[in-house]
């Protein structure tokens, strides 16, 4: 009989909420320590940080809307206007959850800045993404090919 109390004791105990250092979700590699460069400096000066790995964290402002394949990192809330730095992952080995607007994250990997072909620009956009165009009407942006990510709700 005892323990049919003590189970319905457990049974109806208020969840313990995570801490907040603990991740809610983990994909890819685990997390180096890798040099960390602040978001905003990164996209005020990308060069700075071309063909390095890096850890960035900030807040995920989209994430593709079919398979969670990329997501833009946002200095600021999931609202900020203005450029980002788009993810993407390692050998296409991981995916994160197509509702992740608005999650914090820490993520490490290789950063980039590419010239978008008019193809690749309709695709994203196609997923919801915006995609800025310089005064050359060329689309450039941010890129960090991520290795592995810690990423909160």
């Amino acid at each position: 009989m005892n323990a049919l109390i003590a189970a319905l004791m457990l049974a109806t105990a208020p969840a313990v909420p995570a801490k907040a250092s603990e991740p809610t979700l983990v994909r890819g590699d685990k997390l180096k320590g890798l040099p960390k460069v602040e978001l905003a400096a990164l996209l005020k000066d990308p060069a700075a940080s071309e063909g390095k790995e890096v850890a960035l964290e900030g807040t995920v402002r989209k994430a593709c809307e079919k398979k969670g394949c990329w997501m833009e990192l946002a200095p600021g809330d999931a609202k900020a206007k203005g450029p980002g730095v788009r993810v993407t992952f390692k050998d296409y080995g991981f995916f994160v959850p197509l509702d992740s607007a608005g999650s914090k994250v820490k993520i490490e990997g290789v950063v980039s800045v590419k010239e978008l072909s008019d193809e690749r620009v309709k695709h994203y956009e196609g997923e919801g993404a915006t995609v800025a165009r310089g005064k050359d009407g060329k689309a450039r942006e941010v890129q960090l090919v991520a290795s592995g990510l810690e990423l909160r709700k």
